[in-house]
């Protein structure tokens, strides 16, 4: 096979591993849009290599999305974003493509915001072992290989990790309609400005956190269940001024975002605001408010393609 037919053929095998080289990007970075990035960059280093001396390309292609999302943990510029205090990770509707493999509950878990966000506490090493291991299965020489380091590194990197993440876990996996039940009740409370019941549906360590709808440089963080509750009850109200803000009159969809309940604010087919809950013990742990635009592309995207069930308030 030579020339155009070689090309042709060679790029059908990199399109063929995309999603799951998305899904390891996303994993690592957080960003859908930082993954799409760090996907084509490895496209590039794709079509330049020889690719007749590469024997494995599933592995060669890993290895370079590896270490081109960790070159991105390293840079100054994501230092300086991450550590600025207005980062979250970029939410997922449930049935994207980069939420990548699902069949445990360590793969599962992997991409929750909860893990998404604690993996903001490991290095880019331990980091990168503790996805290549729990969401991809990788053994430990294939990881050493990856990265560039001893097997019994790669061990090492791989236990710290999980202490740090299972030190700060909120919980276990939920029942979807006792999940869905209690942030329905959550959503009734707020709108019709019960603080009681929602205090009620709080656990005592609750906390939340919003980007501000991307106004603010820093995240606002809410740590006692009768702050969050005033907070829900003044931000869940529907005003004129929201209205406009928003664009139009919202309607409020249920929805899974990254494996765990979430309430979607609506205006047409664009998504101007979510809302994600980690339940924990039949209570809400955390909740996470998403309305910067920039955080919203992907997760809008999917939605006009979802075709999305009746909503739970059709007029906020």
């Amino acid at each position: 096979m030579e020339g155009a037919a070689a090309d042709r053929f060679d790029t059908g095998r990199f399109e063929a591993g995309r999603n799951r080289l998305a899904a390891l990007a996303y994993r690592l970075l957080g960003s859908a849009a930082d993954a799409e990035d760090a996907v084509q960059d490895a496209f590039l280093h794709w079509q330049a290599a020889d690719r007749q001396r590469i024997k494995v390309p599933e592995a060669w292609l890993t290895k370079v999305v590896t270490n081109l999302c960790l070159d991105r943990l390293r840079s100054a510029r994501a230092r300086r974003e991450r550590s600025a205090g207005a980062w979250l990770p970029e939410p997922l509707l449930d049935g994207d493509p980069m939420l990548g493999p699902a069949d445990s509950f360590e793969q599962r878990e992997s991409v929750s915001l909860a893990v998404l966000t604690l993996m903001e506490r490991l290095s880019p090493h331990e980091r990168a072992v503790y996805v290549l291991r729990e969401a991809f299965s990788y053994g430990h020489a294939e990881i050493a290989e990856i990265l560039g380091i001893s097997e019994s590194a790669s061990q090492q990197h791989l236990h710290r990790a999980r202490r740090r993440i299972t030190a700060a876990r909120r919980g276990g996996e939920v029942d979807p309609a006792s999940a869905r039940r209690v942030v329905e009740e959550f959503l009734a409370a707020a709108s019709s400005g019960r603080t009681e019941r929602l205090v009620a549906l709080l656990t005592d360590d609750a906390t939340a956190i919003s980007d501000g709808a991307g106004l603010t440089e820093r995240l606002l963080r809410y740590d006692t269940p009768r702050r969050i509750a005033a907070v829900a009850r003044a931000g869940f109200m529907p005003t004129p001024a929201k209205r406009r803000f928003a664009g139009g009159t919202p309607a409020v969809h249920y929805a899974i975002v990254n494996g765990a309940p979430a309430i979607l604010f609506v205006v047409g087919e664009q998504v101007v605001g979510a809302v994600t809950f980690d339940i924990a013990g039949g209570r809400i742990a955390t909740v996470r408010g998403i309305a910067a635009p920039a955080r919203l592309v992907r997760l809008t995207e999917a939605w006009r393609r979802h075709g999305p069930d009746a909503p739970l308030i059709s007029r906020w």
